[in-house]
């Protein structure tokens, strides 16, 4: 926790479920999700842009699974993975089940939609079986009849009175290992949604604002609904939907959480937009720069500035720091500290290079430490 009470997050108490190897709620890391967009029957399609988003750093990943082509494909993509999958089900049970025998680590299922008390039953049963947990979805844009001709619309009130007819379901099968989202594509709306959820009951939530758009606005919209829920304590894991490919939806669901302090993961770049005094070019540097690092997984902060005005000062809180000076040379900052001095020419592959460096030492201090222990 910070020592400054204005950057202070004061996490909702929720109990902790597990989806696979990765804890959900309490007081994990909240991780971060993304969904495959290729068809589950193409298992080396799938496989492979699973790995992309692993090395994006995703720590959990949901695959649809609407027939049983995609449910008999699951056993292999699961195998050939690191990160849990889970199998996103909507109205066949025997989906969920496959999926469960299949290796699934979650199932997102709604049960009130899957038909009768006994087919519950025999999901519930399978995901016990097999370890799995659940997760509840709700969406504004297919809330129950019988909830819309009573509230006239979708609102906060009827999304949480849904995810909670759902909870009770399992809930009265002897099964409480399920996280629930309430999600909307209207900001407002996930938001409340949320808010009475978190009120509501004391399950581990999935945020996420859904069909939010694409790269841009929906990166605006997840930003504005997860943030400020996370800003105020709420929220266990999180995937940000975007009409993108999932490695970019990992990408923003990261620099959320990094720009809450909620988590750290990569190379952080605090970099001016760049005026008439800039020494160097910056947002072309810039641009190169998160290209080159975006293979560093431990947290460093690194500045990039083109001139003096804010330039030492933003250094004084990073790491390693550049700030543009006169006639084409620039002082490199090492622990918020003047250091020495580059040139235009050879800055970019310095700057790697020290950010690398820094890398390599940090983890082999980690190491270390943990051979200590």
């Amino acid at each position: 926790m910070s020592v400054r009470a204005y950057r202070q997050i004061i996490r909702r108490k929720s109990r902790q479920i597990m989806v696979g190897t990765v804890p959900v709620g309490g007081d994990a890391p909240i991780s971060v999700q993304t969904m495959t967009n290729t068809v589950t029957a193409d298992v080396e399609g799938t496989i492979a842009q699973i790995r992309a988003a692993e090395a994006a750093g995703v720590d959990i990943v949901r695959v649809s699974c609407p027939d049983e082509e995609a449910t008999a494909a699951l056993k292999a993509i699961v195998r050939a993975v690191k990160v849990p999958v889970v199998a996103d089900i909507h109205f066949h049970y025997k989906r969920a089940i496959e999926a469960a025998e299949a290796g699934a680590a979650c199932l997102r299922i709604n049960p009130g939609n899957i038909g009768s008390a006994a087919r519950v039953r025999e999901v519930v049963k399978a995901a016990k079986d097999h370890g799995c947990s659940m997760r509840i979805g709700v969406n504004a844009g297919s809330l129950e009849r019988e909830l819309l001709e009573r509230y006239g619309e979708p609102c906060p009130e009827a999304m949480v009175e849904s995810a909670l007819n759902h909870a009770k379901i399992l809930e009265d099968n002897d099964f409480r290992e399920f996280k629930i989202s309430v999600k909307a594509s209207d900001v407002f709306l996930a938001v409340a949604a949320y808010q009475g959820l978190a009120e509501a009951c004391d399950y581990p939530l999935h945020l996420g604002v859904t069909e939010a758009g694409g790269l841009i606005t929906g990166t605006v919209k997840s930003s504005i609904g997860i943030g400020s829920l996370l800003w105020a304590g709420i929220g266990d894991t999180i995937r940000v939907s975007l009409s993108a490919e999932p490695v970019e939806e990992v990408k923003v669901g990261f620099e959320i959480l990094k720009g809450l302090g909620l988590r750290h993961r990569g190379v952080s770049i605090i970099s001016c937009p760049s005026c008439a005094r800039q020494a160097f070019q910056v947002i072309r540097t810039v641009e190169v720069l998160e290209k080159r690092l975006a293979h560093i997984s431990t947290p460093i902060t690194l500045s990039i500035i083109g001139c003096v005005v804010n330039g030492p000062g933003e250094a004084r809180e990073t790491m390693i720091g550049v700030t543009g000076g006169g006639n084409g040379t620039h002082m490199v900052y090492v622990n918020g500290v003047t250091d020495h001095k580059i040139d235009d020419g050879h800055m970019i592959d310095h700057v790697v290079g020290l950010v690398e460096t820094r890398a390599a030492e940090i983890e082999a201090a980690k190491a270390a430490a943990a051979a200590a222990e």
